[in-house]
């Protein structure tokens, strides 16, 4: 028998965006209004239809730069300006979790210091960062005096994956170095930690773990008073992807 595509019923791909940083010492996601049904007027992930010529990590690092004007930083080259870390995070394929046709989207996250305003694009007529801890709170979420709704779609429980992913991640990886420009000093370090996980950590106890810990940072000769005080010994991140001891989640 030849193959007859319109024997199938219609299925479409979308890529959504997981796009954490740290802002104001809290961890923050990035959403955008919705301008267009469903779900118009709600808050979503950034994020959109995988178009017939690409491939998901083309997709994906297609919506970073629209939504962000971030490129996804390849690992094998010295770390970029406007540079961010991207990888997939996982797949959700509910068959009602769209109501226009069945989509499958594949979530992607993406991680990057301190970023300026978004930009709305696409099908979005509002942007901005939230803490993650508001746009996840029971009630759901709202600003300026609007009326709480969950986010749009799956969006929560992607966004709350998403979190998920990136604290237990910079347990054993060098991944919060991610959330820090390319020289940054240990105390810069450790309140990306703080931010993450929710959490305040011993100023000593950390600097000595993450100077100890072989791999993680290297000195780069400069200081900085950016922070106030004396000056601080400035860092980049080293070689090392796996962090030996693992840098532990305190018990909360």
């Amino acid at each position: 028998m030849p193959y007859d595509p319109s024997a199938f019923p219609p299925f479409a791909v979308t890529v959504d965006l997981v796009v954490l940083t740290v802002r104001r010492h809290a961890l923050c996601a990035l959403a955008v209004r919705r301008g267009e049904q469903p779900f118009q007027g709600r808050w979503a992930l950034p994020g959109g239809f995988v178009r017939i010529d690409e491939d998901l990590a083309q997709a994906a690092a297609r919506e970073l730069v629209e939504e962000t004007g971030l490129c996804a930083h390849d690992p094998s080259v010295p770390a970029q300006d406007n540079g961010a870390h991207l990888e997939q995070l996982a797949t959700y394929g509910d068959p009602k979790r769209d109501p226009r046709m069945r989509v499958v989207s594949v979530a992607h996250l993406a991680l990057a210091p301190d970023l300026p305003a978004p930009r709305a694009g696409g099908d979005a007529n509002s942007a901005r960062w939230a803490p993650v801890e508001e746009l996840l709170q029971q009630g759901g979420y709202g600003r300026d005096g609007e009326q709480a709704a969950p986010l749009a779609f799956d969006h929560a429980q992607i966004l709350s994956d998403g979190v998920e992913r990136a604290r237990s991640k910079i347990e054993y990886s060098s991944l919060a170095t991610a959330f820090c420009p390319t020289e940054f000093t240990v105390g810069e370090l450790r309140r990306v930690y703080e931010a993450v996980w929710g959490v305040a950590l011993d100023p000593r106890n950390f600097h000595r773990k993450v100077t100890g810990t072989p791999g993680f940072l290297v000195p780069t000769g400069g200081t900085t008073t950016r922070q106030g005080g004396r000056p601080a010994q400035l860092f980049r991140a080293g070689g090392a992807t796996l962090l030996n001891p693992p840098m532990l989640r305190p018990e909360v």
